[in-house]
């Protein structure tokens, strides 16, 4: 137990200043090259910080641990949105630009649907078992190319412009290391806190789903929790929105379409009460963007996001006792 809770300390030390370097490598690099800070946080520091989630689901996948797979991503996804914008929310009011309504969002609640069909063959299909087949798999990866695209487009004829003139900035090589440093510190401190968590969660009897949604989500997510809210504490707040969009799109589509197409996964005990959830916070996400206060998401709502998701996860501890 000693070394499991000193594996949670040590690994979140790690993910905070892994989080720092890799903000400050990125947000020079998106200054230097004219490239926004939205589009950094979609594909740079999304996918860095994303990485946890890859290297669990794909390792959980081949290991046959199917539940905690898909768990990850789901649980990620819902911590994501309801407590990273949350938490950045209530740090500083989150200002979100036109265009990422219009474009970016709306693919979030894309990839929420797609899984949530691709996971109701009982339903849609008549299947014996909800399943997310090697078809399935295949298909949320060529939804991954579409949205690599249309990242790449969006780079290309340099739309999504953001000021990056308090950036301090940094050599090519200096920026480089810092990227590289902080995505080394939030992939090994992310796998040091998911260690020491599942070690400590095991050890209570926990269920695989119940970790897989909660405590391997958090841990998996932390690195983006981090990264978000300093990049709106350094007033980036395209980067903060964008990794988190980034990163939901990222482990929707190409983490879980990497994990089932290595493997076919069976839901288990991850229901339509989880995905739906997933695509209810997506929604919420897209509401509290739009509709209220001038495209901006306020502190009150950031508290509400957060709310939710303490409400979810208390629903699956009561469910699971």
């Amino acid at each position: 137990m000693i070394i499991n809770i000193l594996l949670l300390i040590g690994g979140l030390a790690l993910i905070l200043v892994g989080a720092n370097c890799l903000t400050d490598g990125a947000s020079s690099v998106a200054k230097k090259w004219g490239v926004s800070d939205l589009v950094i946080g979609l594909t740079i520091v999304a996918f860095g910080t994303s990485a946890p989630e890859l290297v669990i689901s794909t390792l959980s996948a081949i290991d046959g641990s199917a539940e905690l797979a898909i768990g990850n991503v789901v649980g990620s996804n819902i911590f994501n949105i309801l407590m990273i914008i949350g938490c950045v929310a209530l740090v500083m009011p989150i200002k979100v630009e036109k265009s990422i309504m219009s474009n970016e969002i709306p693919l979030v609640i894309l990839s929420a649907l797609a899984i949530l069909f691709c996971a109701n063959d009982v339903i849609l299909n008549d299947g014996a078992s909800n399943l997310i087949s090697r078809a399935d798999g295949l298909i949320l990866l060529l939804f991954f190319a579409i949205f690599m695209r249309y990242t790449f487009s969006i780079a290309k004829n340099g739309n999504n412009k953001e000021s990056t003139e308090d950036v301090k900035t940094m050599s090519g090589i200096k920026a480089f290391l810092f990227i590289l440093g902080g995505l080394a510190g939030l992939i090994f401190g992310g796998q040091f806190f998911v260690d020491g968590a599942s070690g400590i969660a095991s050890s209570m009897g926990v269920s695989e789903s119940v970790i897989g949604l909660t405590i391997v989500a958090a841990g998996t997510s932390l690195p983006e929790l981090a990264t978000s809210v300093v990049a709106a504490m350094k007033h980036n707040s395209g980067m903060a929105i964008g990794n988190v969009i980034g990163s939901n799109i990222f482990n929707s589509f190409f983490v879980l379409g990497c994990a089932s197409t290595i493997t076919p996964l069976s839901m288990g005990g991850i229901n339509n009460i989880d995905l739906l959830t997933m695509l209810g916070a997506s929604v919420l996400f897209f509401i509290v963007g739009w509709l209220f206060k001038q495209r901006t998401i306020t502190r009150l709502e950031g508290g509400l996001m957060v709310a939710c998701y303490i409400a979810y996860t208390t629903f699956l501890v009561m469910q699971a006792s």
